[in-house]
């Protein structure tokens, strides 16, 4: 890939970081979930926004597979109808492993703007799911999380591609 004008090579990642990430946004959600707010419709959901991350810059590590097992967790940790989360996620992996050649070519707050429509319509599919079993609507602040989440995104380049970063170190001898 040809890379953008003052764009910094970045290091391999390490997999036992994407794992702790991964469950450590698990971890997150769960008390999230269960902390101040409850279920609030509004609180995004940071397992989603990591799964969509590692996904966009590992698709070769981190795809629908993984997505499937970590929204079968969620599903059990909140007691929801089993597969709604699973379905969720594993659309999201889906459509970010899809995108992730074109994405990785935008600046980070435009990859936010593009990633906003798939997060929405990540929501409307638990939505649909949820009110297809007898769910009842969440409010208008439902429609608050998916925008949290794009905003979450540039937060989460910069948190999650920390480790990977070398510093700048001039050398005459090395190229890179």
């Amino acid at each position: 890939m040809i890379m953008r004008r003052g764009q910094q090579l970045l290091l391999p990642v390490n997999p036992f970081f994407i794992w702790f990430t991964l469950i450590g946004a698990l971890l997150l959600n769960m008390t999230l979930n269960m902390g101040l707010w409850g279920r609030a419709a509004w609180v995004p959901d940071l397992l989603a926004v990591v799964l969509v991350f590692w996904s966009v810059h590992q698709p070769l590590r981190i795809g629908v597979g993984v997505a499937f097992a970590f929204g079968l967790a969620m599903d059990v940790q909140q007691g929801a109808l089993l597969g709604q989360h699973a379905l969720a996620y594993t659309v999201l992996g889906y459509f970010a492993v899809f995108m992730h050649r074109r994405l990785l070519w935008f600046a980070v707050p435009t990859q936010a703007v593009q990633l906003f429509p798939l997060f929405l319509g990540v929501h409307l599919l638990e939505l649909l799911v949820r009110m297809a079993s007898g769910g009842t609507f969440p409010g208008g602040l439902f429609f608050l999380a998916p925008f949290v989440e794009a905003l979450l995104w540039p937060v989460a380049s910069v948190l999650l591609l920390a480790p990977q970063r070398r510093a700048p170190n001039p050398d005459d001898n090395r190229p890179l």
